[in-house]
């Protein structure tokens, strides 16, 4: 299963270290929902989860994780070999 990321919540700061919340949709199946970075860190690392971005165009870019050496994992975009800022362009709630 691919989720479809259509929102977030930022909490502290504006970078992709600072997403607390994540909205998402299954485009398979309709369903939709909400769950906090950690759990979709873990959901990706142990669950083989995926998860992508789309713009208004229709171009994906595919969810990672990213272990920094200081902090929590988090979640960014990568398209074509390059780290993207797709998930921080998404809707705030």
């Amino acid at each position: 299963m691919a989720i479809r990321f259509t929102a977030v919540r930022l909490s502290g700061g504006t970078q992709h270290e600072h997403i607390v919340r994540l909205w998402w949709e299954n485009p398979a199946t309709g369903q939709t929902g909400d769950n906090s970075r950690a759990e979709l860190v873990d959901w990706i690392e142990n669950k083989n989860g995926k998860a992508y971005v789309e713009d208004q165009f229709g171009h994906r870019a595919d969810v990672y994780v990213v272990t920094p050496r200081v902090g929590a994992k988090y979640l960014r975009t990568k398209k074509d070999g390059v780290w993207t800022n797709n998930l921080l362009s998404l809707p705030r709630r």
